[in-house]
């Protein structure tokens, strides 16, 4: 079966902060499969979950800061993404103090270890999503990413992002390569001298290698678009040809 594509709604920020049910439901009518969420515009649970039933879509995942995850806020976080029927709850960010050195990385796996055991007899997970300042070496010659995987349990997410990866020197298929089955989501951002300057497909990232790599050994269970930045067309329209190039090459 096909890896199902999602569309990461930060993509289309502007027009959710405008209209965030209708803007879920646009993407919809495009074809996408699923969203994943980057904040809610103040929208109840309830009613974005009816908005994703009715159009069909499925939550892929949400992206979210590392205090939801806090004891004062864990329940309420729980009971949110629950009523979504959102399982993959990603932290897109974690504090640059918190990943700097190989012992500070120690440290940080060491919480969201902790993280994962709480989260699993709720059938839910976490994750980290790559940036490009994740991708250098730390002392000792290895990356921010590559610590945090390996210090990591295997059902914990490591969402690689294409273009974030090769800004950071990375290459843009290696590190999926170098964490087998933890690509459970990927990100899917072309890159053509820096983000937002060309659609997927229209750009330098090898895709035939990317998703050679996530259907052989990374276990990617939701391809998620994401387009950003484009200062030549109206997000809206950037992401429609997104998934229509992935369409084209047979995704």
């Amino acid at each position: 079966m096909k890896i199902p594509i999602a569309l990461q709604l930060y993509s289309v920020r502007e027009d959710c902060a405008k209209d965030f049910l209708g803007t879920i439901k646009k993407v919809a009518e495009m074809g996408y499969q699923g969203v994943e969420f980057a904040g809610y515009h103040n929208a109840d649970a309830k009613a974005i979950r009816k908005c994703l039933d009715e159009t069909g879509l499925k939550a892929a995942g949400c992206h979210i800061g590392v205090d939801s995850f806090k004891d004062e806020n864990f329940t309420a976080t729980v009971d949110f993404h629950k009523t979504l029927g959102c399982d993959n709850l990603v932290i897109p960010w974690i504090p640059e103090e918190m990943r700097n050195t190989p012992e500070a990385c120690a440290k940080t796996c060491k919480m969201l270890t902790a993280l994962v055991e709480k989260l699993k007899p709720l059938g839910m997970r976490t994750g980290f999503h790559a940036h490009q300042g994740d991708m250098g070496p730390l002392s000792g010659g290895k990356s921010a990413w590559t610590l945090l995987g390996e210090g990591t349990p295997k059902d914990f997410i490591m969402q690689y992002d294409t273009a974030n990866g090769v800004a950071g020197g990375a290459d843009p298929v290696k590190p999926i390569l170098d964490l087998p089955g933890r690509g459970i989501t990927v990100h899917l951002k072309e890159y053509k001298g820096g983000h937002g300057l060309a659609v997927i497909g229209e750009g330098d990232i090898p895709w035939a290698k990317v998703f050679d790599a996530c259907e052989s050994v990374g276990g990617t269970q939701w391809y998620i678009v994401e387009h950003e930045d484009d200062p030549h067309q109206p997000a809206l329209v950037a992401v429609e040809k997104c998934l229509a190039n992935l369409r084209k090459m047979g995704k």
